[in-house]
C-alpha cells in the first residue's frame, strides 16, 4: 500500500521532495552529498542517506544498481504527483502558441493535428489526441446524378455538417428511382445513427415493409454503407512528436525508447488507454507500471477529456513522455489544451 504523504516526518518529506524534484530535472539517480549541497536541513550527507533508506523501503525510492544514488520509484512519483505537487500555470506565450493552432481555420482533424503538435513541442514529449468515432446522426439525404452509373450521396446531419460521397448507381437507376430513395431515407431514419439506420433497414426489408423498389433499395443500401464503412476508416488518433521521446537522457537507454516506440505503433492499444480517462472528470495520470501497455517503457501519460457545446465528452487529449516529466508544468498545460479544444468542438 503506497504511504500517505502525512505518514512521513518532515525530514522525510523534505527529502523526498529534493530527490524527486532533482530527478525530474537531470533524469539521473541523486546522490545523499547532492541533497546534502542542496538542502536547508542542516543535514549530514550520512544522515540524509539513513533518510534516503528508509524511503527505499518504503518503497518510495530504488537504488539502481549502477549507481549509490537513489531515484523515485513509480509509487514515489504517485505519491508525489497528489501529494506534494505545486502545479505551474502556462505562460501567456504558451497558452498563445496552443490557442493559435486551435483558432485555425480548415477541417477539425487538421487543428487537432496542429494543436496535438503545439502541444508536443512545449511539453517536450509527444503530444496525443483521441476523438472516438462520431456517431453521425441523419437528418436527411439527397441523390445528385453524376453520370448513367454514378451519383452524388449528399448526407446532412443532425449538427448540421455536411458531407458528400460518390455511390455506385444499380443498372437502369431513373430519377425518380433517386427522389424515391432519397425521401425514403429523410423520412425513415431522421435522427438515427448510421448503425441504427442500417438495423432499421434490415428489419424493414426482413418484414417487406420497405416500400421502395428494388432499385430504389438498391440505392439506399448503398448508400449507408459508405458512410458506415467510412466511419470505421475515420482515424481516432492523432500521434505527434515523437521524436522528442529521444532525447539526451533517453540516448543511454536506447532499448527504453524502442520499447516505446513499439507501443505507439499499436494505435488501438494507446486509443484504450487513452479511452480510460474519457470518464474522469479531472486529468488522469498514468505513470510507468500503473498501466501494462507502457510498463516496459517505463513511460508515464497525462490525459484530460475536453467536451463539445452539449456538454458531451468528444475526446481526450493529453501527452506521452518519461516518467521523469515535469508534471507541475505539463499537467496544466493538458488541462488549457483541452480546454481550447472544447472551444473548437460542434
Amino acid at each position: 500500500m503506497t504511504p500517505n504523504i502525512h505518514e512521513l516526518s518532515d525530514r522525510a518529506r523534505d527529502v523526498f521532495r529534493m530527490v524527486v524534484e532533482a530527478y525530474l530535472e537531470t533524469g539521473a539517480p541523486i546522490g545523499s552529498r547532492t541533497i546534502a549541497k542542496l538542502s536547508t536541513l542542516n543535514l549530514s550527507p550520512a544522515s540524509i542517506r539513513n533518510v534516503m533508506q528508509d524511503l527505499e523501503e518504503l518503497g518510495l525510492l530504488a537504488a539502481p544498481h549502477t549507481s549509490a544514488g537513489r531515484m523515485p520509484t513509480d509509487t514515489g512519483l504517485r505519491l508525489f504527483v497528489d501529494g506534494m505537487m505545486q502545479a505551474m500555470e502556462p505562460s501567456a506565450e504558451e497558452r498563445a502558441a496552443i490557442e493559435s493552432q486551435v483558432g485555425q481555420p480548415g477541417p477539425i482533424e487538421e487543428a487537432l493535428a496542429a494543436t496535438t503538435a503545439a502541444l508536443s513541442g512545449l511539453s517536450a514529449c509527444a503530444g496525443l489526441v483521441f476523438v472516438p468515432k462520431r456517431e453521425v446522426r441523419l437528418r436527411q439525404i439527397a441523390f445528385v446524378p453524376l453520370s448513367h452509373d454514378q451519383a452524388l450521396a449528399v448526407l446532412v446531419a443532425e449538427d448540421g455538417t455536411v458531407e458528400n460521397r460518390v455511390v455506385a448507381l444499380p443498372e437502369g437507376t431513373t430519377a425518380s428511382a433517386l427522389a424515391e430513395a432519397a425521401n425514403y431515407v429523410s423520412a425513415m431514419f431522421g435522427g438515427l445513427t448510421l448503425a441504427e439506420a442500417r438495423a432499421r433497414l434490415d428489419r424493414e426489408i426482413a418484414a417487406e415493409r420497405a416500400a421502395l423498389d428494388s432499385a430504389a433499395r438498391a440505392l439506399v443500401e448503398r448508400g449507408l454503407a459508405v458512410w458506415s464503412e467510412d466511419g470505421e476508416r475515420r482515424p481516432v488518433l492523432i500521434v505527434r512528436g515523437q521524436a522528442r521521446l529521444i532525447d539526451a537522457a533517453a540516448a543511454a537507454d536506447l532499448d527504453r525508447v524502442r520499447d516505446l516506440l513499439d507501443d505507439l505503433d499499436g494505435k488501438q492499444e494507446v486509443a484504450g488507454l487513452l479511452d480510460r480517462a474519457r470518464d474522469a472528470n479531472a486529468t488522469r495520470i498514468f505513470i510507468g507500471a500503473e498501466n501494462n501497455l507502457f510498463a516496459l517503457s517505463g513511460s508515464s501519460v497525462i490525459a484530460r477529456p475536453f467536451h463539445g457545446l452539449d456538454g458531451r465528452v468528444v475526446g481526450v487529449v493529453g501527452v506521452i513522455g518519461p516518467t521523469r516529466l515535469n508534471y507541475a508544468r505539463i499537467v496544466p498545460m493538458v488541462d488549457f489544451t483541452a480546454g481550447a479544444l472544447a472551444r473548437l468542438m460542434p
